[in-house]
């Protein structure tokens, strides 16, 4: 998940835990970006009384560290998940939902797969001219390209527009399976996120209660995506007549969905001791 949400939409921006390629152009900007994440995830929290990690040095630490700054989340100053930002800001988001909206705009007028398709291809790559004017990481525009051309290339080899919406399906199965892992061998994702914005490194680990919590915020992910499949995948087998609908839930149930679940498994992973302070804050004086 490009803590960026793990969104299976064509253009989407995915978390970068395979290391995404990017233009030679946006390498050095990303590279930055992502020591720069990881700094910020070891920073002092003034705010969350959570355990500090004791020093962990391990080379699991440090690929845990390093998965949480390139899936892309962000913390507040306050110490507390940016949910907005992480699933890639208000750009980010428009880089995921207006490929396969314009698809579906350009399709519903013209019934033409192929200026459809090239539409929607555009789209993508106009957001890569953007980042290029910008001067940012080209990595998240071009994964959006990249999908976006596949599944345009599916659709028009097989002719169908709703396979235009097929290679989402594949990829948000992909995500199920690595998390549902993840929990089974009590390296569950969310703690892998989470843990290092909360300054926890992999201490959590070592407490069995924050190991069943982290389990649980990453349940609630997986929940998310298997919504989508249990939602979308019976609409796709429609066939044309469902169409609409697919495009339509697929926008729907994309960045905002995604931020919805980040946000409800942030709040149930949160440790006992920051938990309780932020309920005696709230609690009526007297």
């Amino acid at each position: 998940m490009t803590a960026h949400q793990p969104d299976p939409s064509p253009g989407a921006a995915h978390p970068d835990t395979t290391g995404n390629s990017a233009a030679n152009g946006g390498q050095d900007g990303q590279s930055r970006s992502t020591r720069d994440q990881a700094s910020d995830f070891q920073a002092d929290d003034t705010r969350d009384n959570s355990p500090r990690n004791s020093g962990e040095s391990s080379p699991m630490a440090g690929m845990a560290a390093d998965y949480a700054a390139k899936a892309g989340l962000h913390r507040t100053h306050d110490g507390r998940v940016d949910v907005l930002k992480s699933a890639g800001g208000v750009q980010g988001i428009a880089e995921s939902i207006l490929p396969g909206l314009v698809f579906l705009i350009a399709f519903t007028v013209t019934q033409d797969l192929t200026p459809s398709l090239v539409a929607a291809l555009a789209s993508a790559a106009v957001f890569t001219v953007v980042r290029l004017v910008q001067r940012r990481p080209l990595t998240q525009a071009l994964a959006g390209v990249v999908g976006v051309g596949i599944s345009a290339w599916l659709a028009n080899t097989t002719g169908k527009a709703e396979d235009f919406y097929l290679p989402g399906f594949f990829t948000n199965g992909a995500y199920i399976i690595a998390m549902v892992i993840s929990i089974f061998v009590k390296w569950p994702v969310a703690g892998l996120l989470f843990g290092f914005i909360r300054n926890e490194g992999l201490d959590w680990r070592k407490e069995p209660t924050r190991v069943r919590a982290y389990q649980l915020g990453t349940w609630i992910i997986v929940g998310v995506l298997a919504l989508r499949l249990l939602v979308q995948v019976p609409l796709y087998l429609m066939g044309p007549e469902g169409l609409a609908a697919l495009a339509t839930t697929r926008l729907i149930m994309g960045a905002p969905l995604y931020i919805l679940g980040v946000w409800i498994a942030w709040l149930v992973t949160r440790p006992a001791a920051a938990a309780d302070a932020a309920g005696s804050e709230t609690a009526p004086k007297g």
